[in-house]
């Protein structure tokens, strides 16, 4: 639970940009992903597209934490070659 409050808080602390753009592409992703959309590659490919900036996002933000930084990059890079993979 602390460490729920501690994201809480530093999302709060962040810049109105990154409050704007984070929960923007986590909606988009979790939108374009959902069944309503159909089995299209585009919008498959554009849900992990949006993850991916989620993660890169997130792994600028705790750049300061080396390991938890490394790790969304590791995301993002992974969302970023499967939405490449989902477009080809």
């Amino acid at each position: 639970m602390q460490r729920l409050k501690f994201m809480f808080r530093l999302f709060l602390r962040q810049p109105l940009w990154f409050k704007i753009l984070a929960p923007a592409a986590l909606l988009a992703s979790i939108v374009l992903s959902g069944s309503r959309f159909g089995e299209d590659a585009g919008y498959d490919g554009g849900a992990k597209l949006a993850a991916a900036v989620f993660f890169g996002l997130w792994a600028i933000q705790l750049r300061g934490n080396r390991r938890l930084s490394l790790i969304f990059l590791a995301l993002a890079a992974l969302s970023l070659y499967l939405a490449a993979d989902a477009f080809i």
